[in-house]
């Protein structure tokens, strides 16, 4: 028989969880304040929680925006 170690797996601290929390509100913002199944005013379920993974893998600094949002922040026309 062969033992084998389990793989560590490494939990995210509440400080990385709220700030990516935060970000991911910011990136996603609801449809309808403080109803949260009126769902995501831009992007789906996928890409939120895509973007949350994202930032605890970056340990919390999540500097861009979603890949759906416009890069230069400009009205559009």
């Amino acid at each position: 028989m062969t033992l084998v170690a389990p793989a560590t797996a490494s939990a995210i601290t509440a400080e990385v969880a709220r700030a990516c929390d935060a970000a991911v509100a910011k990136a996603f913002p609801p449809r309808q304040i403080g109803n949260p199944a009126a769902g995501s005013a831009k992007g789906t379920a996928k890409d939120r929680r895509e973007y949350f993974q994202k930032c605890v893998a970056s340990n919390g600094k999540v500097d861009d925006m979603p890949a759906d949002a416009p890069k230069d922040n400009k009205p559009a026309k």
